[in-house]
């Protein structure tokens, strides 16, 4: 079993970072029981959200329901003293979310509805906007219990502008990073809107359920899990193990975790970076939400470079390389078991067909524990 206040040349550790072989020593890792930091034991994950029938995508592509989203917008936006001013029209639906572009008087709105998993996110996005004000934006309106939101046509989009999305997406670490120390005080108010709890000592139990619940798929779907490559993950789990408990000591917190942070999801206001769609979020290990920038970085050879997201990102928690490399190696692991979790609940009101358009993505992100 390899501790992880150790490097490996089987885990990639970024160039910046210096080998934490030198300067720590072994340690004496807690047992799964031991990580959580209140002292109790880790709560079982759920694995699955209540079965929709009809799919989540057929009853939001429904009459009915378009009819009660329409009455619902059209009386919230009254009440903000907007008239509508044409045609609701719905350009996207997906198992877990849709979006009703509502032209109004005071210009574009936007109605977002999630579907059970990500239901949360309304009351999330308010909360965030209460807690961190230059940073996100607070909705016109929510209905927490339905999932539903209204929000202001947020304008261009940080990557609409690829001239300038090196320097962008450097802003949006070094924001997040800042935004992530801020709200690590602020747990049960954010786990209390349903926002996932992720954190290390989740993660092991996480982990099993997954196992199962992919061997379980038939076998013509996606992310279906086969016995033999079942056994070579369950050969892993003293190293997943190993690596939730090096999370839980590292000096880098759990806290917000966005769950997708990319341009997309960044816009500009007043000169201030701003973050929207949270329906990925999670409180889970800091550093993990690094884990989409890196990809985008690794993929583009004229963007920024890893090093310098990576002093970005530490310039925000006053902490050096050697404790972000040990909490990096480590989130190889952590990462890869929450955000196959995420894909999963996504899927659980697909359709056979968006099975077999997304359902590969569960097991995808589970396999990059996997890589060398």
């Amino acid at each position: 079993m390899r501790p992880w206040g150790r490097a490996s040349t089987r885990h990639r550790r970024p160039r910046c970072c210096p080998d934490p072989c030198a300067q720590h020593r072994q340690r004496n890792l807690p047992k799964r029981a031991e990580l959580r930091q209140d002292g109790r034991e880790p709560k079982e994950p759920p694995m699955s959200v209540p079965h929709a029938t009809p799919a989540y995508s057929e009853l939001v592509a429904s009459e009915v329901w378009r009819q009660e989203a329409t009455e619902w917008i059209e009386d919230t936006v009254g009440r903000l003293g907007y008239r509508v001013r044409g045609p609701l029209t719905q350009p996207r639906i997906r198992p877990w979310s849709t979006q009703l572009v509502v032209p109004t008087d005071h210009g574009t709105v936007w109605f977002k509805a999630a579907g059970e998993p990500m239901r949360f996110e309304p009351g999330l996005q308010r909360l965030l906007a209460r807690l961190l004000p230059d940073l996100v934006a607070s909705p016109l309106a929510v209905d927490t219990a339905r999932g539903w939101m209204l929000t202001a046509d947020h304008g261009p989009l940080l990557a609409d502008d690829a001239a300038a999305a090196g320097d962008d997406l450097r802003e949006v670490v070094r924001v997040t990073a800042r935004a992530q120390r801020a709200l690590v005080e602020h747990r049960d108010a954010l786990l209390a809107t349903g926002m996932p709890d992720c954190s290390p000592s989740t993660i092991p139990e996480r982990f099993d359920q997954l196992l199962d619940a992919l061997a379980a798929l038939p076998p013509d779907l996606p992310s279906h899990l086969e016995p033999s490559e079942a056994d070579r993950f369950r050969a892993r789990r003293a190293e997943l193990v190993d690596a939730c408990a090096a999370m839980a000591e590292s000096d880098f917190p759990t806290t917000f975790q966005h769950g997708d942070l990319h341009l997309k999801n960044a816009y500009r206001a007043g000169g201030a970076t701003r973050l929207f769609d949270f329906g990925d979020a999670q409180w889970a290990a800091a550093v993990e939400v690094l884990a989409v920038p890196h990809a985008i970085v690794s993929g583009d050879p004229d963007g920024p470079s890893w090093s310098s997201l990576v002093a970005d990102y530490l310039a925000a928690w006053d902490l050096d390389h050697t404790t972000f490399g040990i909490a990096w190696n480590a989130s190889h692991f952590t990462h890869a078991v929450n955000r196959a979790f995420t894909w999963w609940r996504c899927l659980q009101s697909a359709t056979d067909d968006e099975w077999r358009q997304w359902g590969d993505a569960p097991l995808a992100h589970l396999r990059e524990m996997m890589r060398p």
